[in-house]
């Protein structure tokens, strides 16, 4: 399509599969939406043999088995147990990642099968894994220098700016823009585990439901304790980010795409930050450049 192969195609959600009657076993129509994405436009009925069959979604996890909810005014179904292994180990996967605590080498299988074998149950006992470096070293044969690369990253990781921190959480909706602006304003994890309703709502860009889900998190005192424990093993919980540089780009918003030459695009959206511009996701009235 449109010059590339398409292996995957986004069908969106559970309303957009029954308003377009998109079946399992269906011939498919696709196009590039935007000239990017890959979308499902519509089923190919005249070509049905009466085998398909109507999609629905699970009424019980496949993971743990607990009942699935689907929260009014939301698009997903999310299982409501708490402690379903599926989720942990994505909330693991996630603070690990390259935009959220960054740990060079705990990737997803690795992360999965830590968590198998006991080693990691929170997203705290990744900072004890040096407890348990002779058995690390001998599990599937990852052997001394991988296994000290990875402490190495892990003990780097500590050192992350705030708005890290906060994308690594997980707290619901907050993105990493949103992880930034709160940091930006809060400047510590202790203002933030504090802040208002009313504060929240001044945030540029931070609405009623961001706020609600924010304060939500910060309710929880076991989300609370997680912090501390955080804390207690050397993680950074405070706003380390450079001063501005210059204020060149005081004002300007840029959206930055593709590959650049000679930085990653976090790279050359830090030394825009720096310099007093405002980095987004996607072009709008108020882009003033497209890099």
């Amino acid at each position: 399509v449109a010059g590339s192969m398409i292996s995957r195609a986004t069908l969106h959600n559970e309303d957009n599969i029954a308003e377009k009657d998109i079946r399992i076993g269906d011939r498919v129509i696709i196009r590039k939406a935007g000239d990017v994405i890959p979308e499902v436009v519509r089923s190919v009925k005249e070509k049905r043999t009466g085998s398909e069959i109507v999609f629905r979604m699970p009424e019980c996890c496949p993971a743990c088995g607990h009942p699935v909810k689907r929260i009014q005014g939301e698009a997903a179904v999310k299982c409501v147990n708490r402690y379903c292994e599926a989720q942990t180990l994505r909330k693991l996967q996630h603070f690990v990642s390259r935009n959220a605590m960054n740990i060079d080498g705990l990737g997803d299988a690795l992360t999965e099968k830590l968590m198998n074998e006991g080693f990691i149950e929170s997203v705290t006992d990744i900072y004890r894994l040096q407890e348990h470096r002779a058995e690390l070293v001998v599990m599937d044969n990852l052997g001394e220098k991988s296994v000290a690369n990875l402490l190495e990253a892990i003990e780097a990781s500590k050192h992350n700016d705030l708005g890290n921190l906060i994308f690594a959480l997980g707290i619901p909706l907050v993105g990493k823009t949103g992880a930034k602006l709160l940091s930006k304003r809060y400047e510590t994890m202790r203002q933030l585990m504090d802040a208002t309703e009313e504060s929240l709502l001044g945030i540029e860009e931070i609405g009623p439901k961001m706020t609600k889900e924010i304060l939500d998190y910060f309710a929880s005192e076991e989300n609370r304790s997680l912090i501390g424990m955080l804390e207690s093993y050397g993680v950074n919980m405070e706003d380390r980010s450079q001063a501005s540089q210059s204020n060149v780009f005081e004002g300007k918003i840029f959206v930055l795409t593709g590959t650049l030459e000679h930085y990653t695009r976090e790279e050359a959206g830090a030394i825009i930050e720096q310099n007093g511009g405002k980095v987004t996701g996607s072009v709008s009235k108020k882009t003033d450049y497209v890099i």
